[in-house]
């Protein structure tokens, strides 16, 4: 489990270099992965050996979890590679051959790739709330009482997660990721703060009124999410909707633990992408 142990790091970076190999990496480019991994202030490289250079950058941010998960998410990316999946997929092998001994696996949910814990029995994964909510929500959101809320939301979804009241932590997943959106829009947006989102048939819709999907489709459009993780959060949004007990009963959807485990996997993907697009405050 994070932070990681040293020498996995060391094991980790050696992968990322393949020295030798057909995706070896130069100096100039492990400053651009760790950039577009949205590092904050990404070191430049100083033309030491890159293997034990990139280890020493990996250890002096361990702590930071949310840096870390997103390099070895990008170096499992597609849109990192000219061939795309294959080269991703080559990858995601051999990071997760380093990361099982963390009982950590990278996994490819909905498209995208997500950093996940390993059942007891090693054969599934886990995926759980974000870590470092705190430190990472203040980064993208000014204002202290939106956050306080937003982690109180978490708490509670994970609260309900833990005695079995499913449904209504599915609801507090999807909540939190619509005031999540709703808040960076409208403190990174003037025309939205001002003026309101812009709806079907170019309908004025005021801050306040706006739904999650049209949230998701203007973060898009602002390229701070993949097209990926947008898809991906709709399943979140359709469950959401079950807050209105005439959608369950029609449904009747009988959500268990996986079911909410399998919600955060979107979440974990979707503020991925918003540090890596998102200039921090």
């Amino acid at each position: 489990m994070f932070p990681l142990d040293d020498r996995t790091v060391e094991r980790l970076a050696a992968v990322i270099v393949d020295i030798g190999g057909p995706y070896e990496r130069k100096g100039y480019q492990l400053e651009q992965l760790l950039a577009r991994a949205g590092w904050a202030n990404p070191p430049e490289y100083d033309g030491s050996t890159r293997v034990p250079w990139l280890a020493e950058q990996l250890i002096e941010r361990k702590e930071n979890r949310a840096e870390i998960e997103r390099l070895l998410c990008r170096l499992c990316d597609p849109l990192e590679y000219d061939d795309g999946q294959v080269s991703a997929d080559e990858f995601r092998e051999a990071v997760n051959a380093k990361l099982a001994a963390e009982r950590l696996v990278v996994s490819v949910v909905g498209g995208r790739p997500t950093i996940g814990e390993l059942s007891a029995d090693g054969k599934s994964e886990v995926f759980s709330a974000p870590e470092d909510l705190d430190h990472r929500l203040r980064a993208l959101i000014s204002d202290s009482h939106t956050v306080d809320v937003l982690l109180n939301r978490v708490s509670e979804s994970v609260l309900c997660q833990q005695i079995g009241a499913h449904t209504m932590a599915i609801i507090g997943i999807g909540s939190f990721v619509e005031g999540l959106l709703g808040s960076l829009l409208t403190e990174r947006d003037e025309e939205i703060r001002k003026h309101g989102f812009v709806g079907r048939g170019d309908r004025k819709i005021k801050p306040d009124r706006a739904g999650l999907e049209l949230m998701l489709d203007v973060a898009h459009e602002k390229e701070w999410i993949q097209l990926d993780a947008k898809d991906f959060m709709q399943t979140v949004r359709q469950y959401r909707n079950f807050v209105h007990p005439r959608a369950e009963l029609a449904k009747q959807p009988k959500f268990d633990h996986d079911s909410v485990t399998l919600c955060w996997a979107p979440v974990r993907a979707l503020l991925n992408d918003l540090e890596e697009h998102v200039k921090p405050i």
